[in-house]
Order: C-alpha cells, then sequence, then structure tokens
C-alpha cells in the first residue's frame, strides 16, 4: 500500500494567504467574505490539495465546513473550465438530506458567473427528473450510493461520467465498514475507468482509523492525503440524575419514571432533540411527553426513519424555521441535515458507543466555537457507569474505528451485472478494476472467476435455470441480453437488506409509512398501537399494506423493529472496565458513580465490584439450580459467541445441560445439577486454539448460516424480492433463498455464498475479532471466584432477561418484584 501524506492545520493564522488561483476562486472568497466568513486553513489546504490533483479524507469536527472545503476547489475548477456535462459527483448516505445538501451547494453559485446546474437523484426523485438525467447529467449531482450503481447500470454510463472531475463521499464513517462502504468502493472503482483524472474526498468528523479510511475511499493506486484541523469545539456532556436508585436494577426499570424530570428539564423556548436508540423507545417517549406535558404539543414532533417522507420533512421544516423545537426521534437525525437553531441533545438510555454520543452531541451547536450540549437520561441504574464511561472517553478523545469489509462476493456480483449492464465490460479489465477497491485488494484469480460464474450462469449448480443466467458473453465482452433481467436487476440494486415492510394507510386515504411485515402479521384486528405519534386501530392487511383507523382506546402495544438492540462498542466497553475498577477502589468522584452507589456498594458488600486485569465469577443455588455468573463487560454480541463456547468446554469436562442468559456485562449458566465451575474455571478454558471449531460445534450455525444467506442470496441477485406492486413477503424471500442454500449444501458444499454467510453470522452475530481478543484478555486475567448466597446487582439483570424470555401468567413486573422481597429478606438476614 502507498504511503498516506498527512497534514494537521491549525487555527487561522491573522493573515489569509494570497490568492494564486484564477478568478472563480476568488469570486467564491468575496462570497465568503460577504457572509461574514473566514476560510479555515484546512478549507484553504483542501483547495490547495484538489488543486494539485490529490485526493483524500477532510477530518474535523461537525458543524466546522467540510463540505465547502471538499466542494469550492472543484466548483472553481468547474467554473474556470466552462464545460457541460457532470463534473461533481456529491454522495451522502441518507437521501433524506440531499435536499439540504442541493441547498447547501446552490448557495454559492451567486457568485459565479458560470451556468452551472445543481441536481439530486435518490429515490425521491421525480420519474420525469430521472428519465432527463438517463440522457444528461446536471454539473453537480447529489445522489446516494444505491442510486450511483443504477446510473452505472445505464448502457451509457461511460459517456455520462466522462466529464466527471470529482467525487465527493460524505459521512464517510457511514458508509465505511458496511455492505453500502463496498458497494461505493466498487462504484468509485468503475468511475476512475470512466474517468482517470477524477480526484475523490472522503469527509468525516467521527473517525479513527484514519488512514484505511482514506485509503478505501481513494482506492489501491492513490496516495491519499488526510485533512485535519485543531478546531475548539467543545463538549458538555451532564447527566440526569434519577431521585433514588435500586439496589438490584434491571434493563428499563427506571424507565419512565426519569419522564417527569426530562420534561422539566426541557424548555420549549429552546431547541432540542431527544434521542432514543429504538423507534419503539421514540413512539413511547414521544408520547409520554406528550400526556406529561400537553402544552408542549404545538412545538412537539416526532422523527423516524419509518414515519412517512412528507412527515419527516415538516418536521425537519420545522426545526429550521423554529416552529418544531422539540423532537424526539432516532439516528434519522444523526447525520447530514443542517439544524443550526438546535441549541442542546438527549440522549435516553446509554448511547452504546463513544462515536454515536459524539456524532449526536455535534447536532447541537451546528458550528465552529460553538459547544455541543448533550445530556444523558439513563434508564436503568448500570447505565449511569456506562455514562461516566462515555463521558470520560469523550473527554479523552476516544472514538471506535470504522474497518472496512474484506471482499464481500455477493457485492461484487451484483456490481458485475450492474457494470454488465452499463456498457459492457472485458474480462481482464474488470478484474484489474475491482481489485483497485481497498476491499477487493486481495481478491483471488479463483475468487474472481467463481463469481462471474455466478452472474454468467448461476454457477456450476444452478446451469439448467435460465433465470439464473443474467450476464452473456460476446466475443470476449461481458453484457446483458435480456430485458427482463435488465428491469429487475435496476429494481433491486441495493445492499441493504431488512425484514419486508408493509405501508401504513388510513381507511380513508392518507399514508403514515412502513412497518415490518412481522410485526403486522402478529396484529389482530381491533388491536390498538402507537405509530407516528398516533394510537391507531388495525383494521386489515391487504396487497402489503395495513389499513388502520384513528382509535380512542389506549394503546397496548407499540411496533418493534428487527435489529433495534444496540450492543456495546469495543472502546465504550474498555471505558466502563476502566470505570468499575476506579470504582472499585473507591473512586466515586463522578456524579454518575456517586448516584449508582447503592448498586455499587451493594454488588460490593455481597461479593466484588469487577477491576481491570480481573474478571469476575459469581456462583450460588437456587430453587432454578445452580448459577454460574461471569463478567467480562464485552458487549451483548460477544457475550453470546462466548456463552455458547464456554458452555461446549464445560460439557466436555462432565456432561450437564445449561440455560445461557447474556446482557451487555456479563453471562449466566444455569444447570439443574451441581456443576465444578470452580475447577473447570482456569485459563485453559478461554484458549483461542480451534476457537472457529468450537464455535462451529458450539452453535447451530447451519440455521443461523441458512437465515444469514437470505441476505447474502438477495444482495447476490439469485432472490428478488419482486416487482412494484408484486413484491414477496418475508416468508416467501426466505423460503426462496432457503431452498437454494440446500441445493448449495448438497451439492456444492464449498459455494463461496454459503461460505461467506458462515463468515458473516460469526463476524456480526459475534462479532469473531473481538471474541478472540476478549478470550486473549480472559486468559491472561486473574479470575475472582465469589461464591454468594443470591444472584448480585450485577447477576440480577441477567436473571430478569432469562424469566423475560420464559412463559408465564405473571407480567415481567409481577416475577421481578417477587425475586427482590425474596432477596432482599435474605439480604437483611446475612446483614
Amino acid at each position: 500500500m502507498p504511503s498516506t501524506k498527512r497534514r494537521s492545520v491549525r487555527p487561522p493564522p491573522p493573515k489569509p494567504p494570497p490568492e494564486k488561483a484564477g478568478p472563480p476562486l476568488g469570486q467564491l472568497r468575496a462570497w465568503f467574505r460577504e457572509r461574514g466568513w473566514a476560510p479555515y486553513p484546512f478549507q484553504e489546504q483542501a483547495w490547495a490539495a484538489y488543486a494539485r490533483g490529490e485526493s483524500g479524507l477532510i477530518h474535523v469536527p461537525t458543524g466546522a465546513g467540510k463540505t465547502y472545503a471538499a466542494y469550492i476547489g472543484p466548483l472553481a475548477d468547474v467554473a474556470e473550465r466552462g464545460q457541460k456535462g457532470l463534473q461533481i459527483l456529491y454522495v451522502t448516505p441518507l437521501r433524506a438530506v440531499s435536499r439540504d445538501v442541493e441547498l447547501a451547494l446552490r448557495a454559492p453559485l451567486m457568485a459565479l458567473s458560470a451556468d452551472i446546474d445543481v441536481e439530486s437523484r435518490t429515490g425521491d426523485t421525480s420519474s420525469s427528473v430521472r428519465q432527463r438525467q438517463r440522457q444528461r447529467l446536471p454539473e453537480v449531482l447529489i445522489t446516494t450510493p444505491e442510486s450511483l450503481s443504477v446510473l452505472l447500470s445505464n448502457e451509457r454510463a461511460a459517456e455520462l461520467f466522462a466529464s466527471l472531475r470529482a467525487v465527493i463521499a460524505d459521512e464517510w464513517h457511514e458508509l465505511l465498514s458496511s455492505k453500502r462502504g463496498t458497494q461505493m468502493e466498487l462504484a468509485l472503482a468503475r468511475l476512475r475507468r470512466f474517468a482517470p483524472g477524477v480526484r475523490t474526498w472522503a469527509l468525516s468528523a467521527t473517525l479513527a482509523n484514519l488512514e484505511q479510511a482514506a485509503r478505501a475511499v481513494v482506492g489501491t493506486r492513490t496516495v491519499p492525503t488526510l485533512l485535519s484541523a485543531d478546531l475548539e469545539r467543545p463538549i458538555e456532556v451532564s447527566t440526569l440524575l434519577p431521585d433514588q436508585v435500586d439496589g438490584f436494577p434491571w434493563a428499563g426499570h427506571l424507565g419512565f419514571s426519569m419522564l417527569e424530570k426530562v420534561a422539566a428539564w426541557l424548555d420549549p423556548a429552546r431547541s432540542t432533540l431527544l434521542f432514543t436508540n429504538t423507534r419503539s423507545q421514540a413512539e413511547r417517549w414521544f408520547e409520554g411527553l406528550r400526556f406529561a406535558r400537553p402544552e408542549f404539543e404545538p412545538v412537539l414532533a416526532l422523527h423516524h426513519g419509518s414515519i412517512d417522507r412528507e412527515e419527516r420533512e415538516r418536521v425537519e421544516g420545522g426545526l429550521k424555521d423554529g416552529s418544531v423545537r422539540l423532537v424526539v426521534c432516532t439516528s434519522s437525525l444523526d447525520l447530514g441535515v443542517d439544524f443550526g437553531p438546535v441549541e442542546r441533545v438527549v440522549q435516553v438510555g446509554s448511547p452504546k458507543g463513544i462515536a454515536r454520543s459524539l456524532q449526536r452531541a455535534g447536532r447541537s451547536g451546528h458550528r465552529p466555537g460553538e459547544t455541543c450540549r448533550l445530556l444523558f437520561v439513563p434508564t436503568h441504574a448500570l447505565e449511569l457507569v456506562e455514562m461516566a464511561a462515555a463521558r470520560q472517553a469523550l473527554e479523552q478523545g476516544e472514538v471506535e474505528a470504522r474497518v472496512p469489509l474484506s471482499k464481500p462476493l455477493d457485492v461484487l456480483a451484483q456490481h458485475l451485472v450492474t457494470c454488465a449492464l452499463g456498457g459492457g465490460f472485458t474480462r481482464e479489465a474488470m478484474r484489474a478494476e475491482v481489485r483497485e477497491a481497498a476491499s477487493y485488494a486481495h481478491l483471488t484469480d479463483e475468487e474472481f472467476e467463481w463469481t462471474l460464474a455466478l452472474v454468467r450462469e448461476g454457477g456450476p449448480t444452478l446451469k439448467a435455470y435460465p433465470e439464473f443466467r443474467r450476464v452473456v458473453e460476446h466475443e470476449g465482452r461481458f453484457g446483458v441480453a435480456d430485458a427482463r433481467i435488465a428491469r429487475l436487476h435496476r429494481l433491486n440494486i441495493g445492499t441493504i437488506t431488512s425484514d419486508a415492510t408493509v405501508q401504513l394507510s388510513y381507511w380513508s386515504g392518507g399514508r403514515l409509512g412502513s412497518v415490518e411485515e412481522s410485526y403486522i402479521s402478529r396484529l389482530r384486528p381491533g388491536d390498538v398501537f402507537l405509530f407516528a405519534g398516533k394510537r391507531l386501530e388495525f383494521s386489515r392487511f391487504k396487497d402489503m399494506t395495513a389499513y388502520v383507523k384513528p382509535a380512542k382506546a389506549k394503546a397496548t402495544q407499540t411496533p418493534r423493529w428487527g435489529g433495534s438492540r444496540l450492543p456495546l462498542s469495543g472502546s465504550l466497553a474498555a471505558a466502563v472496565r476502566r470505570t468499575l475498577n476506579a470504582a472499585r477502589y473507591g473512586d466515586v468522584t463522578a456524579e454518575e458513580l456517586a448516584a449508582a452507589w447503592p448498586v455499587l456498594e451493594a454488588q460490593a458488600r455481597l461479593s466484588r465490584i469487577p477491576g481491570e486485569g480481573t474478571c469476575l465469577a459469581e456462583t450460588c443455588q437456587t430453587r432454578d439450580g445452580h448459577h454460574l455468573f461471569l463478567y467480562p463487560f464485552e458487549g451483548r454480541l460477544v457475550h453470546e459467541g462466548l456463552a455458547a463456547l464456554l458452555a461446549l468446554r464445560f460439557t466436555r469436562m462432565r456432561k450437564a445441560t445449561f440455560s445461557l442468559s447474556v446482557n451487555d456485562y456479563g453471562i449466566e449458566f444455569l444447570t439443574p445439577e451441581d456443576f465444578p465451575f470452580e475447577e473447570a474455571l482456569r485459563p485453559a478454558l478461554f484458549t483461542r486454539e480451534r476457537l472457529v471449531e468450537d464455535i462451529l460445534e458450539s452453535v447451530n450455525l447451519s440455521e443461523l448460516a441458512r437465515r444469514q444467506f437470505r441476505d447474502v442470496a438477495r444482495v447476490a441477485g439469485l432472490v428478488l424480492p419482486g416487482l412494484p406492486g408484486a413484491r414477496k413477503s418475508t416468508r416467501q424471500v426466505q423460503a426462496s433463498a432457503s431452498l437454494l442454500y440446500d441445493v448449495f449444501a448438497k451439492y456444492d458444499p464449498d459455494n463461496l455464498l454459503l461460505v461467506q454467510a458462515r463468515r458473516e453470522v460469526l463476524e456480526q452475530q459475534f462479532e469473531q475479532n473481538r471474541l478472540t481478543a476478549t478470550l486473549e484478555r480472559l486468559e491472561r486475567s486473574t479470575l475472582e471466584f465469589v461464591p454468594v448466597r443470591r444472584p448480585t446487582p450485577l447477576g440480577f439483570p441477567l436473571v430478569v432477561e432469562r424469566i423475560s424470555a420464559s412463559l408465564s401468567s405473571e407480567s415481567l413486573l409481577e416475577r421481578v418484584t417477587r425475586l427482590k422481597e425474596r432477596w432482599q429478606r435474605d439480604d437483611a438476614r446475612s446483614a
């Protein structure tokens, strides 16, 4: 890999540098001055680097002016040359922000006399505009990774992109470690083939691995330039503390007890974003605030990705013009949209990651020099420890790395069909082009040929089926001859996979948004639920549309969306362990730790507070059986893999049956028979030898891989959701994917898509790399083995996690209350 040129620039010098560029850049500087702005040095550096033909990454705090740092240099270049056709391509991960980006990119045009068009091309663009853009693209185009791939499938793609001079990839950290980022890397490699002199700049505010991120955006043949700035952007983080903390906490036990405190803290005169981690939680908090403070209703709004676009745009517009000042939201407002008026940000529940905290804090005071204000609101007592850890990590400037994926072949298969549609390709040229993408730098000839065979004929197993012959070869050039295959491919381009969603509409007309089909399938007519801040009564489901009507009865449920449980990130998990270590030795100066002291004191009295360099293990016996509680503090996903792995290794020592429960802090092993846990817990238990083989043996990998294969097959184009108006249900797509999985498993067990599905299960379901690092840490840690009479405050949430999954005529609250009363009696006796 080529080395990286790194430039870190300091705050502005007293005098701006002399102008060396042509008149357009001078006009743009004058436009800056008219607005009372002075270019920051990193912006000057970016303009100069562009003029030298360099590509790279601009990494500066949110609201510092990254967009104009990347845009003004290319814009001046385009104005000076006066050429028509696409010159600047601006790619954003969120189509919802394209309108705001378009306004920002149009603004400097008033300073120029050049004829330059700025337009957007996303899934929201009208069909008439898309039709016009198929023939001619504007000089400046704002788009998303998916829409860019659709444009690359145009048979005139080489002609449309030949004049391209610059690509700007916004919010690069959001794309980098996903298949959308890999799709973008392949698209950029294609663009470099069409326009060899094109320069690429990525923008980000929350990245740790800058060099790796920069190489991903510029490709393997370019030396990236890194631009950063030491701009002052103070972050003021505080925590809204509960009035009292239960010594035996469980997830969500503070819940709405914090609602009244939040409502009292909010000021409708000061614009505030109240972030939640899930859409369900956003719905409940919006309803709760509306009930607690009816006077807030005129300025209170709800915003999440499943609400209809028109309503989201109304809320966004209200934030800008001041008519909406309190918004309960999810990650739908994390990125892109510049809400200058927002003064404060609230995070309900643990942010689960340091970068997420930084990103959300940056939505307030969205300009250089302004203080970011973030208020944490815990939903259970142990989250106070997470919040103390996150605050300290933010003060120290820590942030998580985002690592690109390694050559996912399903994305490559989709890209090959896209390129075959977009004018075709030859074998050798495409192989070299793909390897220019950093994620595919180590793609072997065999892997490339296998993927090419997959799109030509479905591989060796599916040769007999014409629908899998998507790409044909003629005189050494690959293209697509079947119009139906072309139409289906263009309609299904993209790498985002999820459960099928259905439209939610009123009987009387009018769309509300969308919910997952799996949720609607569980509703019965007459059920009342919350959605978009409204009480709705379910009426019927027809043609992938759920029809509802307004309800007066109390809502009994809220839709739940898949994948909504965020695991603790590796960086925050390490910060939590450091914070607990401080509390172990009496340092509770952090206000969050002082508030959580009833929990920590009870933990220390009944057992111990976990420390760095150690791993706490507790054993006890209850009427349920024999328990082992282990506390690695590595996050839910790592613990799921670790629990299955250790249970397997336990059973090799002695036959036993275990019930497992995990959360972000630890693992519960429960067995009806006595088990020698203390003897079994030795360093050799955590060995990394035969790790993959043991994981494969410890979980039903074939079933997990079968489910993961649905997404892999969808991205690769082997299974398609169908045409508009004739979409397949989730069950139909899963059935089709399962059939293919069985065929491959029986007749082609070395199929590389099966291998990829298994790898993704290990990487995504169990975070294999973190699991390996965790085993290494535990192997060298001192094991603290403590027998206890009853589960301690750290173990209590694990017990609640287990019993919440069991069937009972009692509510979860009733069962938890009964357990607490029993354990508190025992605790009083022992005291």
